[in-house]
């Protein structure tokens, strides 16, 4: 998931070099962080919350496989 999810905010920002991803699973969910620029913040982000709610849907249908909650996290 931290792959994909990296991947996919590289392509979105003018700054791919400053995204980084950080995963962190327990028993039920599974947490992944993405830290990008303070500029590209809105890219991530998108209109009304749009390109968030994207990738937040795919980490979904990813987490239901593995039977976790799958919760993402934007960070500046």
């Amino acid at each position: 998931m931290k792959e994909l999810v990296q991947f996919i905010a590289q392509r979105l920002v003018d700054h791919p070099n400053q995204v980084s991803t950080e995963q962190q699973e327990n028993e039920n969910s599974i947490v992944v962080k993405l830290k990008v620029s303070g500029d590209d913040l809105g890219k991530v982000i998108g209109r009304h919350g749009r390109n968030a709610q994207a990738i937040r849907t795919l980490l979904a249908a990813i987490g239901a496989k593995q039977g976790k909650r799958a919760i993402l996290e934007i960070m500046q």
